[in-house]
């Protein structure tokens, strides 16, 4: 009797993790996801304009073949509305900083990374963008220190940064301010939401938040800030470098001949490099609460493919018009731990 007890349970218990294992799947799974029939890219506003229309028709052709989904963009002028879109499922990939990244992973799991681009050797190794202060041409003196540059004296300046949510264009420079004046005694409270804050007794005596890298170029070159947070791929489509290497200090650009808008009135205008700060780069991102693990591989295949990375409307040379992505660049599949040591530098 108790044979017939025991053997009764077992086959109830083992019945039981086998319906469980047929029902846990995992979260995007093609059986437990609603996914609508148009996939949304959400555009943060530094990739909404007019010059990169048709980079972003690209990515989506590219995208509705892999899936057979009609796709849409959907383009932005502020970060929030971007990075709120993804998180709701409203729009169900992005393109946003890694800051913007890990915070939406921290609130949510199931926003994921799929592919970032690579650097020149084709690699994940060098796949990075680069965060600087920049200055006006015939300013960057007031920065020298020795025979480089050095931010001891932005205290005090006029600032433009592109958005709090921003990577490159807040996050990391924050926190390279943190790191060298916290160690003094007047500073040694300095926070990011102090940074952010300008005025009489502030880090900086007025800060401009300019909500794209663009018009934060612009601030500075147009005189409104004395000094600007900007990245490298999100304007070296309006610039050519003139004096020195790449994004290191004291490097000088000069906006082109032909610049599109904000910059076809500043023509000529030129400004220094006074500190650089490398930044792993940006990832595709998925909300997979939205999108089943067979649409997200078709995505992520399509993307990594030679036919991408061969596409010219999505890989342009260096400095072209027209796509923030360089030749002999490629997309590469990632997960979600490639950015821990940027969790590390960004404090989460």
């Amino acid at each position: 009797m108790k044979k017939n007890l025991l053997l009764t349970l077992v086959v109830i218990l083992v019945s039981s993790l086998l319906a469980g294992c047929g029902t846990s799947t995992s979260p995007s799974s093609a059986s437990d996801v609603k996914e609508p029939d148009t996939i949304t890219i959400a555009w943060l506003p530094n990739n909404s304009g007019n010059d990169e229309k048709a980079l972003r028709d690209e990515i989506a052709s590219v995208i509705s073949k892999a899936t057979g989904k009609k796709v849409e963009n959907k383009l932005t002028t502020d970060y929030a509305i971007a990075i709120s879109a993804l998180e709701s499922g409203d729009a169900q990939l992005g393109f946003f900083g890694p800051y913007e990244y890990i915070e939406s992973h921290a609130k949510n799991s199931k926003i994921i990374p799929l592919a970032v681009e690579s650097g020149d050797s084709g690699t994940l190794k060098d796949a990075l963008y680069h965060s600087r202060f920049v200055v006006k041409k015939g300013n960057e003196g007031q920065y020298k220190s020795g025979d480089g540059y050095d931010i001891d004296n932005m205290v005090g300046k006029r600032t433009s940064f592109v958005s709090t949510s921003s990577t490159s264009g807040f996050n990391m420079p924050a926190a390279v301010i943190m790191g060298k004046f916290t160690k003094q005694d007047k500073w040694k409270n300095l926070t990011k939401d102090a940074i952010a804050q300008g005025g009489p007794g502030k880090f900086f005596s007025q800060v401009l938040f300019a909500g794209s890298h663009q018009l934060s170029l612009f601030n500075v070159l147009s005189g409104k800030a004395d000094v600007a947070a900007v990245d490298d791929i999100d304007v070296m489509q309006y610039v050519e470098l003139s004096q020195g290497q790449d994004n290191e200090p004291g490097t000088v650009y000069t906006v082109k001949q032909g610049a599109d808008a904000p910059f076809d009135t500043l023509v000529g205008a030129q400004f220094v490099v006074i500190k650089s700060i490398p930044v792993d780069n940006t990832p595709f991102e998925a909300n997979s609460e939205f999108l089943s693990q067979k649409t997200l591989d078709e995505i992520t295949q399509a993307l990594t493919s030679d036919q991408v990375t061969n596409d010219p409307k999505i890989f342009v040379p260096k400095g072209a018009k027209g796509s923030l992505f360089a030749q002999p660049h490629r997309f590469l599949k990632v997960d979600d731990s490639w950015y821990d040591e940027m969790r590390k530098v960004l404090g989460f």
